[in-house]
């Protein structure tokens, strides 16, 4: 099985959900380092989508970029996420059995 995890290495949520992912025997892990590699706005909003999550969800609202944000809706707010990547809360985790926000850590085991 696959796993590809948006992955931000400065995270230790993101660096611990990583290492369930490479710990999982069987399991090929593709890692997206997503600052660098952004997803595009139709496979971000593809992603919100299949983990069953809004947008407003998967924003990192603490970051100072995200005030001008507060009251955007969906679409401004995936535009601003494609803009400003580090918008995006993370690790989101995409495998055959879905997508999840990792947020705890553990819910990266609901799709393994």
């Amino acid at each position: 099985m696959k796993a590809t995890i948006w992955h931000n290495p400065r995270c230790s949520t993101s660096r611990k959900t990583l290492a369930i992912l490479q710990e999982t025997p069987g399991l090929t892990v593709e890692v997206i380092e997503y600052l660098q590699t952004p997803p595009t706005r139709a496979r971000l909003a593809g992603l919100y989508a299949s983990a069953g999550i809004t947008p407003r969800q998967g924003l990192r609202a603490g970051e100072d970029a995200a005030v001008p944000f507060r009251d955007a809706d969906d679409d401004a707010l995936l535009d601003a996420m494609v803009a400003q990547p580090i918008l995006i809360q993370r690790p989101l985790v995409e495998t055959p059995k879905g997508v999840r926000l990792c947020r705890p850590i553990e819910r990266v085991r609901e799709i393994l």
